[in-house]
């Protein structure tokens, strides 16, 4: 068995402008960085929705996503949200913790507005999905 060596970071401790880590550019730049470091594993909490606590072990859903690790410029780079649009939500977080109440309150009405235009812009069959 070769030696290996690896790092324990979650998803959500990944800098962002937004409150909470996702999986957008920070997550492929940290990719980036370990695989320059000669790390050889990322381990990670579980991803799914938070549930009492907000823990990552307290989730509703073994199979389900967290959405709040979707990427909103990855979304502003798709023509799914304007920046305006997160920018009139007001402040959406902070650096030093994640505020998941805060959370609650905003990133879902973004999060519906950029699914109904991925509706529009994608076509019917994608609804199905």
């Amino acid at each position: 068995m070769r030696r290996q060596s690896g790092i324990l970071l979650h998803i959500s401790s990944l800098p962002s402008r937004y409150g909470i880590g996702t999986l957008g550019k920070a997550a492929h730049d940290f990719v980036d960085f370990l695989k320059e470091s000669g790390q050889s594993m990322w381990q990670i909490l579980p991803l799914g929705p938070t549930g009492y606590g907000d823990s990552p072990y307290q989730s509703f859903s073994t199979f389900a996503g967290n959405p709040y690790f979707i990427d909103l410029e990855m979304l502003v780079e798709e023509g799914l949200l304007l920046q305006e649009e997160i920018t009139e939500q007001g402040p959406l977080g902070y650096i030093e913790k994640v505020d998941y109440g805060l959370l609650f309150n905003t990133r879902m009405k973004l999060l519906s507005k950029a699914a109904q235009r991925g509706y529009g812009k994608y076509g019917e069959a994608e609804q199905q999905f």
